[in-house]
C-alpha cells in the first residue's frame, strides 16, 4: 500500500515512467509512482494562496497563521487554485495504472479493517449451508478482502522495484545500474519507516492526551463490536514509560529477522505488520537483482524461476509475490510495453472528481487481443476472492481446496496469491483495465495510498469509534438497527479517514521522501572528477 536522486538532465524515458519518477509518493510497499518533487513541490502552493488572502484582508499575524492552517487542512482537491496547480493535467505514463491499482487496494484494506469489527466478513458465500448474504459472493467480496489486496501490494512492489534496474541491466548500463541499486537500498528504509514512525508517535501523543481512553471501553464492548476486537494501544503510567515503550515497539518494528506471522506488528497500530515484511522482501529482491544483473534474460528467468519454486516450497508466499512482480516487469520490457506512444489529446475536464482535469490516457489504443486479457482477468479475480476464513465448506471451492499443497500453511492465501499475480499480468496487457485504474479518482487514491494505510487505524480507534457509538445511540443495536447505525457512522468515518490521509500525505509523506532524497545527496560521493 508505499524517490531517488538523479540529475534532472540525465533522466531517460524509463526514468520518467510513473513507477520510476516521483509522481506519487503514496506507495505502501514500493517506490512506484513517485513525485517530481523539484517541479511540483518546489514551493508550497497552499501557503502562497493563503498568504495572498491574508495580505488582502490585512489580518493580524495570529489570524494569518490560523487561516493558513485552516486552508492547509482542507482536502487537496478542494483547494481550488492550489489544487489546480498541484494536480495540473499531465500525461500519464504506461505504468500509472499500477499506482491506481495500489490506491484501490489500500482503500479496500481500510474497508476490511473497518467492517470486520462489526460483521463476520471472512466466511465465503454458502459456507456450511449458511452465510448467504450477497456481499459474500466472489468478486463482490474483493471490495473488503484485505489479504487479497496485500497480495496485490507485494506484486506491484516487486514490479516497481525491478523495472528500472532491469531496464539498465538489459541495456548493459551497469554504471547506471549500480547507482540505481545503491540509491534504492539506501532510501528504502526511509521510504517505508519514516512515515509510520511519525504516525505511531502521533498515536503516542493521543494516548497521553487521553484521546484513546475515550473509546477504550467501546473498543471491546460486545454490544457494539460483534466480531474482531482489535488491539487498542496501551496507556503507560507515565510519559517517560510511554516513550520507552514506543521506542521498544519501534525497535521490534524494524527488526526484520524474525519470520513469525505478523511478527512486525506494533501495538501502536496492528495493521502495519506488512511494512517489515515489505522491507525484508525488498532487500532480498535487491540481492537477487544484483546477482542476476549480468545474466542473459533466459538464464535470469531460469534462476528466478528456481528461486520462486524454492520460496514457495519454503512457505514464503510474500517473497514469491515480489519475484513474480520482477518477472512481469521484465516481460513487459521485452514486449516494449513502456515505449513512448503517439501524443494524445487531453481528456475532457471532470470537475466533480478530486483532480480538476482528466489527464491524458496512458496506454495507446490496443488491438482486439486486449479483450482476451479482460476475459482472463475474470478467473484471476475469482481466485483472488478465495474466502479469508478458508475454502472449506464453501460452494465453488471444495475441489480447488484439494489442490492446495499440504505444506502451504496459510490455505486461504494460496489462490489469492495466484489470482493476484494473474490479475497484474492481465491488467498490464488490457487497455480496458488500465483506463479504469487511470481515472482521476482512482489515481487520487493512488497518491494517498500509503497515508491511507497509515491513518485508517488511528482515526478509526479514536474519532471513528466515538462516531460509531453516537450513531448506535441514535439507531439502537438490536437486529437491523445495528446495521443502520453502522451505515450511518460510515457516512462520516469513511470521508474522515480519507481526509486525514490527504492531510498526512501532504504534511508527512511528501516531506519524508524529500528528506530521503536530500540526505542521500548530502551523504553521497560526487561523480564529478
Amino acid at each position: 500500500m508505499n524517490g531517488y536522486a538523479v540529475s534532472r538532465a540525465s533522466l531517460s524515458h524509463e526514468e520518467k515512467l510513473a513507477l520510476i519518477e516521483e509522481r506519487s509518493i503514496s506507495d505502501v510497499e514500493s517506490e512506484s509512482g513517485r513525485i517530481d518533487l523539484d517541479g511540483r513541490f518546489s514551493k508550497i502552493h497552499w501557503a502562497a494562496t493563503a498568504k495572498s488572502y491574508c495580505n488582502g484582508l490585512r489580518l493580524s499575524s495570529w489570524s494569518s497563521t490560523t487561516l493558513r492552517t485552516c486552508f492547509f487542512l482542507l482536502p487537496s482537491f478542494l483547494q481550488h487554485r492550489g489544487a489546480r496547480d498541484r494536480f495540473r493535467p499531465e500525461k500519464l505514463h504506461p505504468t500509472a495504472y499500477l499506482d491506481g491499482m495500489r490506491g484501490l487496494a489500500a482503500l479496500f484494506v481500510f474497508f476490511c479493517h473497518y467492517f470486520y469489527t462489526a460483521f463476520r466478513i471472512a466466511e465465503g458465500w454458502g459456507r456450511d449451508g449458511d452465510n448467504h448474504q450477497f456481499w459474500r459472493l466472489p468478486f463482490i467480496r474483493l471490495l473488503y478482502s484485505g489479504p487479497s489486496m496485500v497480495c496485490i501490494f507485494f506484486v506491484i512492489s516487486g514490479y516497481a522495484l525491478s523495472l528500472k534496474p532491469l531496464k539498465q541491466a538489459r541495456n548493459r548500463s551497469f554504471d547506471g545500474f549500480s547507482q540505481t541499486m545503491t540509491s534504492f537500498i539506501f532510501r528504502r528504509f526511509f521510504r517505508l519507516y519514516l512515515p509510520p514512525f511519525i504516525s505511531t508517535f502521533g498515536v503516542l501523543i493521543l494516548l497521553r492526551l487521553g484521546i484513546y481512553e475515550m473509546t477504550r471501553d467501546f473498543a471491546s464492548d460486545r454490544q457494539y463490536v460483534h466480531n474482531v476486537i482489535e488491539h487498542h494501544p496501551v496507556l503507560e503510567e507515565t510519559t517517560r514509560a510511554q516513550l520507552w515503550h514506543w521506542m521498544r515497539e519501534m525497535y521490534d518494528f524494524v527488526h526484520i529477522w524474525g519470520w513469525e506471522k505478523f511478527g512486525g506488528a506494533t501495538g501502536y497500530d496492528v495493521h502495519l505488520w506488512t511494512i517489515p515484511v515489505e522491507f525484508r522482501c525488498s532487500m532480498m529482491l535487491f540481492l537477487v537483482m544484483l546477482g542476476t544483473a549480468r545474466l542473459r534474460s533466459g538464464f535470469r528467468f531460469l534462476c528466478i524461476g528456481i528461486l520462486m519454486w524454492f520460496v514457495l516450497r519454503s512457505d514464503r508466499w510474500e517473497m514469491l509475490l515480489f519475484l513474480s512482480g520482477t518477472v512481469i516487469a521484465e516481460l513487459d520490457l521485452i514486449r516494449g510495453a513502456h515505449e513512448p506512444s503517439a501524443p494524445q489529446q487531453p481528456s475532457a475536464p471532470l470537475a466533480l472528481l478530486p483532480i480538476g482535469n482528466t489527464p491524458e490516457s496512458a496506454p495507446a489504443k490496443r488491438s482486439s487481443g486486449s479483450y482476451f486479457w479482460v476475459v482472463l482477468s475474470i478467473p484471476a479475480l475469482y481466485l483472488m476472492s478465495e474466502p479469508d476464513a478458508g475454502p472449506t465448506g464453501v460452494p465453488g471451492w471444495e475441489y480447488l481446496e484439494t489442490l492446495i499443497p499440504e505444506w502451504f500453511s496459510d490455505k486461504y492465501r494460496y489462490y489469492q496469491m495466484i489470482g493476484s499475480i494473474l490479475f497484474v499480468v492481465c491488467a498490464a496487457r488490457s487497455a480496458g483495465w488500465q483506463r479504469v485504474f487511470n481515472t482521476p479518482l482512482v489515481q487520487y487514491f493512488g497518491r494517498i495510498s500509503y497515508a491511507l494505510y497509515l491513518m485508517h487505524g488511528p482515526v478509526t480507534h479514536t474519532a471513528g469509534f466515538a462516531i460509531q457509538r453516537r450513531a448506535w445511540a441514535l439507531t439502537g443495536t438490536e437486529g437491523y438497527a445495528y446495521n443502520s447505525g453502522m451505515v450511518l457512522a460510515s457516512l462520516i468515518n469513511i470521508p474522515l479517514v480519507i481526509w486525514a490521509a490527504d492531510v498526512f500525505w501532504r504534511a508527512v509523506d511528501t516531506p519524508t521522501v524529500r528528506f530521503a532524497k536530500w540526505l542521500e545527496a548530502k551523504l553521497s560521493i560526487s561523480d564529478e572528477k
